[in-house]
């Protein structure tokens, strides 16, 4: 190994992954972070296809690990300095793999880290530990009391209590991030589908779309990431990471309407009371540890999921370069670029 600093990354070749590790590797300006590139050591699932890895440029290893298999990690983190842990199950088939990957991997993953001596881990959390908004204009910060959502932010919660347990031990510094709604190039099938829906003219919203979302752009992520990185401040901290406000449900359908220049926009409105109905149906399913997505994300589109990230601007000097509309933009010539719309 040269000099160089060393990071380590999980959840590529993953949509989140991938951009981290292209960033790492490249340097550079990435919104209120610049700095040189670094040497980086991808652990990937073994038999995924790497897909972008096998063409980024950089000081790039890449190690097969698998999180459910402590006997992989072993020795994966020597010589590493920083760990970036992206790698998370959001949709399962059953619901004991959530708990598989997100906690006994994140467990696994931590006591290796522990006896690497690395310097510090920033883990990749989400929205759903601490639930959604308590009221419609509601905007969460990082003192709100978790009420973790269903079992995926269940999975996440236990996993940040690992982590600021081998914080509060003094074993490694650990900086926990919760990004909300990605989107971005790069997008998985799911985020096409709904560019599909709103292309059509005719995209469900429950309730009168006045809900506020917090959404994540996948620069923006990253940017947050690299700041959480290399900020003394964060040490043991929790931060949002997501784009500069909120936005209503309507907006967004709005503006990616008029992106992919659909000349008739007529939402299907369906009472909100059918997006709830849709969450006693997903707290069954999985309840006999099942899990059915559609129904699952069906639960909380009529739900605010608004926070602030104040407390991210003022310790890292985060400041979200990118908002909803070149966002979206991005999104969808990508999109095109594919063959995907």
């Amino acid at each position: 190994m040269n000099g160089r600093r060393r990071v380590a990354v999980t959840g590529a070749p993953g949509w989140l992954g991938t951009a981290l590790v292209r960033a790492l590797l490249t340097g550079g300006r990435h919104g209120a972070h610049e700095g040189p590139g670094v040497s980086v050591r991808a652990l990937v699932k073994p038999g995924i296809p790497l897909g972008e890895l096998r063409m980024l440029e950089g000081d790039l290893e890449i190690v097969t690990a698998d999180l459910r298999d402590s006997r992989t990690l072993e020795g994966c983190l020597e010589g590493v300095d920083s760990l970036v842990h992206a790698a998370s199950l959001i949709h399962p088939q059953r619901i004991s793999e959530l708990y598989a990957v997100n906690v006994d991997g994140t467990r696994h993953l931590l006591e290796e880290a522990v006896r690497s001596g690395l310097q510090r881990v920033v883990y990749i959390s989400s929205n759903s530990p601490v639930g959604v908004s308590r009221g419609p204009s509601h905007v969460m910060n990082e003192d709100d009391v978790p009420r973790p959502y269903f079992h995926y932010g269940r999975s996440k919660l236990e996993a940040e209590e690992l982590v600021r347990a081998v914080h509060g031990a003094g074993h490694v510094e650990t900086v926990i991030l919760r990004p909300c709604w990605f989107y971005g190039p790069q997008q998985p099938a799911r985020q096409t589908r709904f560019f599909r829906m709103i292309q059509g003219g005719r995209p469900l919203v429950f309730g009168t779309g006045e809900n506020l979302r917090s959404m994540s752009f996948i620069d923006n992520v990253v940017q947050g990431v690299l700041l959480g990185l290399d900020s003394s401040a964060a040490s043991g901290r929790t931060y949002w990471i997501a784009d500069e406000r909120p936005y209503t449900f309507n907006e967004i359908i709005s503006v990616v309407g008029s992106l992919l220049g659909v000349a008739s926009l007529r939402p299907r409105h369906l009472p909100a009371i059918t997006s709830n109905a849709c969450q006693l149906v997903d707290h069954l399913v999985q309840s006999v540890g099942l899990y059915q997505k559609e129904i699952h994300v069906a639960g909380e589109l009529s739900s605010t999921i608004a926070v602030s990230i104040e407390a991210a601007a003022k310790d890292l000097g985060y400041v979200p370069q990118v908002a909803l509309e070149e966002g979206m933009r991005r999104s969808i010539a990508w999109c095109r670029q594919v063959g995907q719309l």
